[in-house]
């Protein structure tokens, strides 16, 4: 019943493109403003003529070349019946959903730090999970298993915003999803009635049945996967530290050298070589790989135990980001040959991971390219919460009087497999855990050697930084009649500019989900009123009045702009549909979106988003362009919590102007 994704006009699209280039376009060249302007009016006239060689009804290429176009009219109409026809015939919920998909699942880059996203989530209140890793994974695990078994028997409460319904059609791909590698266009496997949840520790993989295939009723307990956890890590940890090779042709795993077999290391390489790889395994091992795959591919989700425990809260955000990196030397080996003993190979980034190191800390890195972050959010906001609600439980039971009083947040139908016997007294669903048996060919060992290498030059050229800002927060911002939203987006647009002394592409995501289908839309916040502030707050000679005015006009421009995404009408997945419709008919692409301005405005260097709740401690992603920060951002009543990451530039120095910043933009309110 939710209204479909509008298309904007053409006109009041390309006039939003010129706005959005305006601040980042040099004041000192206006003949760049002025050669945008033309490339738009080209662009919005329904004939512009194009030089293209056009084979005749002969067959043969005619010595004049017939001339031919394709103008922004043309896509604009073609877009429009896309939008009918496939609505109609139910292939599509929006126009931008088949081309926002191939976004994501076309690249051949690796999706660590280039895709998925991580949240850490807040400590456990209950003592009993605080500090113990098997406790804490447990009571997250079953939280996680009661909502899949929710949305599996269509009980789970849909999202709402200000009353208003939203879209749940991503929570299709939250549970039993994976991203399978491919040669071509990769895909999204989906299985609506996955019910085994998938452990991975030491480098090992394991499996247990969690959920009635049938029903999709929860077929244990907190207590009976605490037990399963249990024995998984212990046959794990005796395999890690067994001195020879095993015997088992299935498992050559070595205490000195785990990583070797480290196979979820493997979906950390670019795409098609991860795909080229899977094949190879395949086809070595038909029988046992293509179940291994399978029983990866169809569960729930992926429980991570890290054998690391973070020393800091950036140690800990980077383990959710990439994993921690650390060098360790072979006892049966020379001294100078090095494997890696991180958590970075203790990984399978194709699904939905949640990972518990051995402290108990806990939080989650997720595929994204068929969820966002709000899916996401909802997701670890409801687990957490449920587990904080079971704590509470178990104090009011002790007292009759309030013993059932508190509902849990996440309500599914419990039969414990273990106590549901058949006729002769035997459990009738086998919930025991099973390792995951690979059969890893010399030269599939090979390279996951040389997949861990290449991550670890990633993790090594990326940084993360993360900036607990204590001295105020959504509270103080709210009292000053600012949007909180848009006050941190100023902060970050300011620090930069303090830093560099120019003003560059940002982006924020906004939700369309209240529109069939709907995901984000791209707000801009580098305007001009954007660029007004940083000018005044940085120059000496402006006064306190002068800088808090210009401060309150970039804040109403950036809160305009994000309704106006909210309701479909930005331009971002607009453009980027238009240009993709041209390619989906075999028309050339126009000369717009080869352009410098096109380029200009596709070049992130702040990518940024506000994602969180008190359920999180921390939530970030690495930068989109090689000289970009990526920043997640959670505004809380009483702080403002910032994840920043990037490769080769001063991550550090810039939380630390951002710090400044924010003490400085305070000093101007009550």
């Amino acid at each position: 019943n939710l209204p479909p994704l509008p298309i904007p006009t053409l006109e009041d699209t390309m006039s939003k493109f010129l706005k959005h280039l305006e601040a980042l376009q040099a004041d000192d060249h206006p003949e760049e403003r002025d050669k945008t302007k033309r490339l738009v009016d080209d662009f919005l006239k329904p004939n512009v003529n194009i030089s293209v060689n056009v084979k005749n009804e002969e067959g043969t290429t005619p010595a004049t070349p017939t001339t031919t176009t394709t103008t922004g009219p043309q896509l604009q109409r073609l877009l429009l019946e896309y939008d009918r026809s496939g609505r109609e015939s139910g292939l599509i919920g929006s126009y931008v959903e088949e081309f926002w998909n191939d976004a994501y699942l076309a690249p051949d880059s690796s999706v660590v730090l280039n895709l998925n996203p991580y949240f850490v989530l807040e400590s456990s209140p209950d003592p009993k999970l605080s500090g113990n890793q098997i406790r804490r994974a447990a009571s997250l695990c079953f939280a996680s298993v009661k909502m899949a078994s929710q949305l599996r028997n269509g009980n789970l409460k849909p999202d709402t915003f200000k009353g208003k319904p939203l879209c749940m059609a991503q929570f299709r791909a939250l549970f039993g999803a994976s991203r399978v590698p491919r040669k071509w266009r990769e895909k999204i496997h989906d299985d609506a009635e996955s019910s085994l949840v998938v452990i991975l520790v030491y480098n090992q993989l394991f499996h247990f049945q969690a959920l009635w295939p049938q029903d999709g009723d929860v077929a244990v307990d907190e207590g009976d996967i605490g037990d399963i956890l249990q024995a998984i890590s212990i046959h794990a940890h005796k395999i890690h530290n067994q001195n020879n090779s095993s015997s088992s042709e299935d498992n050559k795993t070595t205490s000195d050298d785990s990583s070797l077999s480290a196979l979820g290391v493997l979906t950390s390489l670019g795409r098609k070589q991860w795909a080229k790889a899977r094949e190879e395994m395949i086809a070595y091992s038909p029988t046992k790989n293509t179940e291994g795959f399978r029983l990866v591919d169809t569960a729930l989700f992926v429980l991570v135990l890290d054998d690391y425990i973070p020393k800091n809260k950036h140690e800990a955000a980077s383990n959710m980001l990439h994993g921690s990196y650390e060098l360790s030397s072979s006892e049966q080996q020379s001294t100078s040959t090095k494997y890696q003993s991180g958590s970075c190979t203790n990984r399978w980034y194709d699904k939905l991971q949640i990972i518990v190191t051995a402290d108990g800390g806990a939080g989650i890195n997720f595929e994204h390219s068929a969820i966002d972050g709000h899916t996401a959010l909802r997701f670890v906001s409801d687990i957490y919460a449920d587990t904080v609600i079971s704590f509470a439980q178990s104090i009011t039971k002790l007292v009759n009087a309030h013993d059932g009083m508190i509902p849990s947040v996440i309500a599914a139908n419990i039969r414990r497999a273990a106590v549901t016997l058949d006729d002769q007294g035997r459990t009738t669903l086998d919930v025991f855990p099973k390792k995951i048996n690979f059969v890893l060919s010399d030269s599939i060992k090979r390279k996951i050697y040389f997949a861990e290498t290449a991550l670890g030059d990633q993790i090594v050229a990326s940084d993360t930084h993360v900036l607990e800002f204590t001295d105020y927060g959504k509270r103080f911002i709210t009292f000053n009649k600012l949007s909180p939203d848009s006050y941190v987006q100023m902060s970050m647009m300011l620090a930069y500019y303090k830093l560099y002394g120019k003003i560059v592409c940002a982006y924020e995501p906004v939700l369309t989900k209240s529109f069939y289908h709907g995901r984000t839309e791209a707000m801009r916040p580098a305007t001009m009123e954007a660029k007004e502030f940083c000018e005044v707050f940085c120059d000496p000679k402006s006064s306190s009045e002068e800088k808090l005015i210009a401060l309150r006009n970039a804040t109403t421009a950036h809160s305009k702009l994000v309704k106006e995404c909210a309701k479909g009408q930005g331009c971002d997945r607009h453009l980027f549909s238009l240009k993709c419709i041209a390619a989906k008919n075999d028309l050339p692409i126009p000369d717009f979106f080869r352009s410098e301005p096109w380029k200009l405005l596709n070049h992130t260097i702040l990518s940024t988003s506000n994602c969180g709740n008190p359920s999180l401690r921390g939530f970030g992603f690495g930068p989109v362009v090689p000289d970009g920060y990526g920043i997640g951002y959670i505004i809380k009543e009483s702080n403002l919590h910032y994840s920043i990451c990037s490769k080769h530039r001063q991550t550090k120095r810039y939380a630390l102007t951002l710090e400044g910043v924010l003490r400085e933009m305070a000093s101007l309110l009550e």
